[in-house]
C-alpha cells in the first residue's frame, strides 16, 4: 500500500512538474528552462557531496545569471514547491483516510473511542466531559504566512481539479484534467508571489474572516453532528469555539485601535449574518409544505402567524411564512450590526433580533415541528446544521481576545491615578503597595477618568479600545469577548490593572465583580516568568476581585508562551519549563477551587511550539487538560491545517481526540515520572546554559546572526501589520520570536528547534533517556519534534550562508560551534530513538522531505547570491524582489516559516 501511495505521489509531482516546465518554456523561454535545470542539477550534486569544488561550481553558475534570469529561476523553483505541496497534501489525505478506515489512528473519533473503550471508559463519561468541554483554536495574525491569498487560491484550484478527477474515477478525462491544470499553472506562473505593499490590520481581518466563512462555518456543525451520532447524544452542546486575535491584539502593534476593533466585529458579523441569510433563503425555497396537506405544531403555527408576509402564494405555507419573518428580522439585524443592507432585500420590514438566542429559538421551532410531524428524516438536515451554526457562531462569528503588554497597562493606570490625584507615582510603588492601591480602587465605584482632564495619548487610545469592547459586548453578547490577555505578566498587579481599566468603562462593577464579562488572563512567556508563575497566580487568586471572576465562570485562564521562552532559553528548556509551570498552575487553581484553562501560544515552527497538536495535547501534564484547551493557530499553519474542509475536519477531530484521551485516558504512573522529572530538570538547565552561552554570551553572535541569515531582508516581506521588533534595538532580546525562527529556517540551521540538547545529554545515561522516550509522551514528543526539524536542516547550506559574514574568523568560530552542537544533538537523537538516520521511524515523512530538497535548495543558493549582490551595494529593486521571492519559495518548500 505504501509503495502504491508513493507511486501515485510521484506521478502527480511529475505531472505538475511537467506542466510547469511546459509553461516556463512557453512563457519564459527555453533558455530560462535550461538554466533552471542546470542549477537544479548543480544543487543536487552539491547536496550529495558538499565539497569546496561543488560550492565553487554553484557560485560560478549563479554569478553568471542576469537579474532577470535569477528572478525567473527563483520564480520557477518557488512555483514548483507550491505545486509539489498540492501533491503531498493529497497523498496525506489518502493516507489518513486509509488509516482511519483500518482503525489505525487514535486521532480520529472512531480511533479515540476505541482506545477509551479499551481502557474502560464508557460513552456516558465521554458525553459528560464533552458536555462541559471547551476546545478552541484561536486564529491570529502573526506574520508567518508568506503566501498571498491569490497564490493560496490558485493552489487550492489545482487541488480541487485533482480531487474532482478522483471523484469521477474512470470517467475523468485525462485531456480535460490536463487542460484545467495547465490553465491554473499559467495563472500561477503569471501571478506575483510576493506582496507589493504592506498589510494593514483590515487585510488581516479580512483574511481570517474568509477562513471562518469558507471553512469553519461549514465544518464545525458537521463535526458536532457526527460526534453526537457517535456518542448517541443528540443534545450534546457545542464544545468547539473558534477564537481570533485579529483586531484585538495590540501588543507591539500600534495600528490596532478602537476603530479597528469595531471593524473586526463588523466584518465578522457581516460574514456570519450573510451565511445565515443565504441558508434561511435556501430553506424557504425548499420547505414548501402546505398547511392544507400536513399538520404543524402549535408553536410553528404561532410563529407563522406573527409573520408580516403578505404573499398570497405563501398564505397556506406556514414554514415559508415563518422563514420570511426570520429572514426579515435577520436582514434588519444585518443593518443594525454592520451598518449595511443585506445583499438580498427582505420582502417586508421587521424588528432586528436582540441576539442570536431568539434567532436560534425560532429555527428550533421549525425543526421541532418537522421532526415531530414527519420523523427522523428531518433530524439531521440543513436546518439542524444551521441551528448548530447559530449555537457555535452567534452573531459575532468568533470570540475576539484582547491583548496588551503589561508595561502599557502600567503606564495607563499610572496616568489615570496621577491625574485623579490618587497616587503621584504609581510606577515607583512596590508590588504590595500596588496591590493594596488597586484592590482599594476596585471596591470603589468612583471613576478615575474625567472628560475634562488631559491625558497621555496612550491612555486615551487604551480607554477608547476598552469602550469599543464594551460596545461590542452590548451588541453581540457575552461570547463576543471573554478574555483580556496580559503579555509579559510577572506580577499579580499586572492583572488587577486590567480589572481597574475595565471598571473605567463599566465592564467591572465593584458591587458585583462576578458579573465581569471579561477575565484578565496572564501570559507567561520568559523562562523567569514561567518559573514564577505559581507565585504570581497564587497572589492573583488571593485578591477578591480576580477570585470572584474566576469563581463565577469556574475557570481561571492562563496563557503560556512557547515562542519567547524558546528564544530565551532553548527548545528543551522551554518545553520543560512550560510543562512544570502547567503542573504548578494546576496546583494553584485546585487550591483556589476553580479549574485551570490553559491557552497554549504555539507557532508553526518547532522552535515556536509547532508540531503535531494531537501529540502535544497528549504530552501535557496529567490533569492540566480536563476537557478544556485553547491553542493559537498562526500564519501558515491556518492554511496548512484548515485550507480545505476535509483537512480542517481532520485537524479539528485530532484536537478533540487529543483532548479526550488526555482527559480520560490512562495516566502514567507517578513514581517513574518523578524520577524522569529529576533527569529532565538537569538536562533543561544544561541545555539552557549551552544555548545562552552561544546566543547571549558569545562575542559577535548578533553580528553573525544578522549577516548569516536573511533577517534584514525578511523585514521587507510585508507579511504582517506589526513591526518585526518591539523596539528599534538590534538585541536578540527585543527581536520578535517569528523573525528569529524564520531567519534560522531560511538559512537551514533551524537553531531554535534543537540547539543545546546535544550538550545537555553529554555524560548522561542514554539508555535511560531511550526508556523515557518510550514511556513518557511528553519527552517522546520533544524528541520527535526535534528530529523532524533537524531533518529539514542542512549544515552544508548553512556553511554557505556563513560565507556572507564579512568577518571570516567570526564566521568560522560561530559556525564551528553550531556544527559541533549539531553533531552532538544528532548523535544523541539517533541513540535515543535507536535509529541509523533521522526520521528512520517515519519513512513517509523522510521521503517527503527528501523529495522536496532538489527544488528547495536551489532557492537557498539563489537567495545567497542575491543577498551577496545587495549587500555589496547593488540597489536594483529587482535584487530585493528576487531575494523576497527566494524567501517565499524556501518557506513554501519547508512548509513552515515562523
Amino acid at each position: 500500500m505504501i509503495q502504491a501511495a508513493d507511486d501515485q505521489l510521484r506521478e502527480e509531482v511529475r505531472l505538475l512538474g511537467a506542466l510547469l516546465g511546459e509553461v516556463i518554456r512557453d512563457e519564459g523561454g527555453q533558455d530560462l528552462y535550461d538554466r533552471i535545470e542546470a542549477v537544479r542539477q548543480a544543487s543536487v550534486a552539491y547536496h550529495r557531496e558538499p565539497t569546496t569544488d561543488g560550492a565553487a561550481r554553484l557560485e560560478a553558475l549563479l554569478k553568471d545569471l542576469s537579474l532577470d534570469k535569477a528572478i525567473g529561476l527563483t520564480h520557477g523553483f518557488a512555483a514548483f514547491s507550491l505545486l509539489a505541496n498540492v501533491a503531498e497534501d493529497r497523498a496525506g489525505k489518502r493516507r489518513a483516510r486509509a488509516q482511519a478506515e483500518a482503525g489505525e489512528r487514535p486521532d480520529t473519533p472512531e480511533g479515540a473511542l476505541k482506545r477509551l473503550t479499551g481502557a474502560g471508559v464508557d460513552k456516558a463519561a465521554i458525553r459528560d466531559l464533552l458536555g462541559g468541554a471547551l476546545i478552541s483554536p484561536v486564529l491570529t495574525a502573526h506574520p508567518s504566512e508568506v503566501r498571498r491569498k491569490s497564490v493560496i487560491d490558485r493552489i487550492a484550484a489545482v487541488g480541487a481539479l485533482l480531487d474532482g478527477c478522483d471523484r469521477q474515477g474512470t470517467a475523468c478525462s485525462a485531456d480535460v484534467l490536463t487542460a484545467g491544470l495547465r490553465r491554473q499553472i499559467v495563472i500561477l506562473w503569471a501571478t506575483r508571489l510576493t506582496r507589493a505593499t504592506g498589510l494593514v490590520v483590515q487585510d488581516e481581518i479580512n483574511t481570517v474572516t474568509d477562513w471562518l466563512q469558507r471553512i469553519f462555518l461549514h465544518v464545525a456543525p458537521t463535526q458536532l453532528a457526527e460526534w453526537r451520532a457517535l456518542l448517541d447524544a443528540p443534545d450534546l452542546p457545542p464544545f468547539l469555539r473558534i477564537g481570533t486575535w485579529v483586531g484585538g491584539d495590540r501588543d507591539g502593534n500600534p495600528n490596532v485601535d478602537a476603530a479597528v476593533l469595531a471593524a473586526a466585529f463588523r466584518t465578522q458579523s457581516r460574514a456570519v449574518l450573510r451565511f445565515y441569510l443565504d441558508e434561511v433563503n435556501a430553506l424557504g425555497e425548499e420547505l414548501s409544505l402546505s398547511g392544507d396537506l400536513t399538520t404543524v405544531t402549535p408553536e410553528l403555527a404561532a410563529l407563522a402567524a406573527t409573520s408580516d408576509d403578505a404573499s398570497i402564494q405563501r398564505a397556506d405555507e406556514p414554514y415559508r411564512r415563518a422563514l420570511s419573518q426570520i429572514y426579515a428580522r435577520l436582514s434588519s439585524t444585518h443593518l443594525a450590526l454592520t451598518g449595511g443592507s443585506a445583499p438580498l432585500p427582505a420582502p417586508f420590514a421587521a424588528a432586528p433580533y436582540d441576539g442570536p438566542d431568539v434567532f436560534r429559538a425560532n429555527l428550533a421551532v421549525l425543526h421541532d415541528s418537522l421532526v415531530r410531524t414527519h420523523g427522523a428524516v428531518f433530524a439531521d438536515d440543513r436546518l439542524a446544521r444551521l441551528i448548530t451554526a447559530a449555537d457555535v457562531f452567534g452573531f459575532h462569528m468568533a470570540t475576539l481576545d484582547l491583548r496588551q503588554n503589561s508595561d502599557v497597562h502600567e503606564r495607563v493606570v499610572a496616568d489615570l491615578l496621577k491625574v485623579a490625584g490618587v497616587c503621584p507615582d504609581y510606577a515607583a510603588l512596590n508590588e504590595d503597595a500596588r496591590l493594596a492601591l488597586l484592590a482599594n480602587e476596585l471596591t470603589s465605584r468612583r471613576p478615575l477618568y474625567s472628560p475634562y482632564a488631559d491625558y497621555a495619548p496612550e491612555t486615551l487610545k487604551e480607554r477608547a479600545i476598552l469602550e469599543a469592547a464594551a460596545q461590542a459586548l452590548t451588541a453581540f453578547g457575552p461570547r463576543a469577548i471573554r478574555t483580556h490577555i496580559v503579555s509579559k505578566t510577572d506580577a499579580a498587579s499586572d492583572l488587577l490593572e486590567v480589572y481597574l481599566l475595565l471598571k473605567e468603562v463599566g465592564l467591572y462593577d465593584p458591587a458585583d465583580p462576578a458579573a465581569c464579562p471579561v477575565q484578565a488572563a496572564p501570559l507567561f512567556e520568559t523562562i523567569d516568568d514561567l518559573r514564577a508563575a505559581r507565585a504570581t497566580l497564587e497572589r492573583l487568586l488571593a485578591e477578591p476581585s480576580a477570585r470572584a471572576v474566576a469563581t463565577a465562570r469556574g475557570v481561571q485562564e492562563v496563557m503560556i508562551g512557547y515562542s519567547d521562552s524558546n528564544k530565551d532559553g532553548s527548545y528543551l528548556t522551554s518545553g520543560w519549563e512550560l510543562h512544570e509551570a502547567s503542573r504548578a498552575l494546576l496546583d494553584v487553581t485546585r487550591a483556589a477551587g476553580v479549574r485551570l484553562q490553559l491557552f497554549h501560544g504555539r507557532g508553526g515552527a518547532v522552535g515556536r511550539g509547532g508540531g503535531s497538536s494531537f501529540s502535544a495535547v497528549l504530552g501535557q501534564p496529567a490533569g492540566t487538560v480536563a476537557g478544556r484547551i485553547r491553542v493559537t493557530e498562526q500564519g501558515e499553519v491556518i492554511a496548512n491545517k484548515y485550507g480545505e474542509p476535509e483537512v480542517a475536519r481532520r485537524n479539528l477531530d485530532a484536537l478533540t481526540c487529543g483532548t479526550l484521551l488526555a482527559s480520560l485516558g490512562p495516566q502514567a504512573d507517578a513514581a517513574p515520572l518523578a524520577a524522569h522529572a529529576d533527569v529532565l530538570a538537569r538536562l533543561s538547565q544544561a541545555s539552557m546554559s549551552a544555548y545562552r552561552a552561544l546566543v547571549y554570551e558569545t562575542p559577535g553572535f548578533v553580528d553573525y546572526f544578522r549577516a548569516a541569515t536573511p533577517i534584514a531582508e525578511i523585514a521587507d516581506l510585508k507579511i504582517g501589520s506589526r513591526p518585526a521588533s518591539r523596539t528599534p534595538s538590534t538585541a536578540i532580546e527585543d527581536l520578535r520570536a517569528i523573525p528569529w525562527v524564520f531567519s534560522w529556517s531560511q538559512s537551514r540551521v533551524m537553531l531554535p528547534g534543537w540547539f543545546g540538547f546535544g550538550s545537555a545529554v553529554q555524560g548522561e545515561d542514554l539508555a535511560e533517556l531511550r526508556a523515557m522516550a518510550e514511556t513518557w509522551p511528553f519527552f517522546r514528543t520533544v524528541v520527535q519534534n526535534m528530529e523532524m526539524v533537524m531533518a529539514k536542516a542542512d549544515m552544508a547550506i548553512a556553511r554557505r550562508y556563513a560565507g556572507l559574514v564579512p568577518d571570516q574568523a567570526l564566521a568560522d568560530r560561530i559556525y564551528g560551534a553550531i556544527v559541533d552542537e549539531w553533531e552532538k544533538t544528532r548523535t544523541a537523537v539517533l541513540t535515543i530513538t535507536g535509529q541509523d538516520a533521522l526520521l528512520g521511524a517515519a519513512p513517509e515523512l523522510d521521503r517527503l522531505i527528501r523529495q522536496r530538497m532538489p527544488y528547495v535548495e536551489p532557492l537557498n543558493h539563489v537567495q545567497i547570491e542575491l543577498i551577496r549582490r545587495r549587500r555589496a551595494g547593488d540597489d536594483d529593486p529587482r535584487v530585493r524582489d528576487g531575494i523576497l521571492l527566494a524567501i517565499n519559495g524556501v518557506a513554501a518548500g519547508l512548509r513552515n516559516s515562523g
